[in-house]
């Protein structure tokens, strides 16, 4: 069957690259500029991932995903994760000497127990010197049938956590200033944490977060499935509050 053998192909194409419609229509480019924020990212420069109600307006694809690079001895490893029994979002971050951020490899799985979570990450941190095992503070809570943690039970079961805080406005403020575009000393746009391609969860996430309706400062818990990597992410920078800009 030839129909069922076709594949599409999606090529991003902006109004700059039409010379014939420019030619014609010189005035339509100045009419763009003029639109707000939201609409001028969309029909003029083809950011399709903002939209009205967007938590991370400042996430750009361009900017914020790249490809995997070998990463520098250097460098210092951190894992942080969000885990529940819906859901362990965790992450692997190199740190580089200036202090920027880079989200090097995920595990996102749902229906893990502590000892198949503490598995996953043991897995996932195979060939890494990672430097610092990082969680939230609800892990601390302790189950009513044992009197144990969850922290506990990742402690029996070989990975030892560091508590982070979770502030949740002052989180996502501090992680709106580290997803910042700016000018780096080689003259390109970038930003203090930038996330490697393979990481697909993350990057669908982010930028799908929603403002909350009753809170502009905060983000909304709703849909729930969204929350897991941007919480993770939010986890480790609660430990380095400024943003590296060099």
């Amino acid at each position: 069957d030839e129909k069922a053998k076709t594949t599409r192909i999606f090529i991003p194409s902006l109004v700059t690259d039409n010379k014939f419609f420019l030619n014609s229509y010189p005035e339509y480019l100045n009419r763009l500029e003029n639109l707000s924020e939201k609409d001028k990212k969309a029909l003029r420069y083809g950011e399709w991932d903002i939209f009205d109600g967007q938590y991370f307006s400042e996430f750009n694809r361009d900017i914020h995903v790249i490809k995997p690079f070998p990463i520098s001895e250097e460098w210092r490893y951190y894992f942080t994760c969000d885990y529940g029994l819906d859901m362990l979002a965790g992450y692997i971050i190199a740190v580089d000497t200036q202090g920027r951020a880079y989200v090097v490899t995920e595990t996102y799985e749902s229906g893990l127990i502590v000892s198949e979570a503490a598995d996953r990450i043991k897995a996932q941190c195979k060939g890494y010197d990672i430097y610092q095992y990082l969680c939230p503070p609800d892990l601390k809570k302790r189950t009513n049938d044992s009197g144990k943690s969850v922290l506990d039970l990742f402690h029996d079961n070989g990975i030892h956590f560091t508590i982070t805080g979770n502030s949740r406005v002052a989180g996502w403020l501090n992680l709106h200033e580290w997803l910042k575009p700016f000018e780096d000393e080689t003259g390109k746009t970038t930003a203090s944490i930038v996330i490697f391609n393979n990481c697909t969860n993350l990057i669908r996430c982010l930028p799908g977060l929603l403002t909350d309706t009753k809170n502009p400062m905060d983000c909304a818990n709703e849909p729930h499935e969204l929350t897991h990597g941007p919480d993770a992410i939010r986890y480790i920078l609660d430990r380095r509050p400024v943003p590296a800009k060099i």
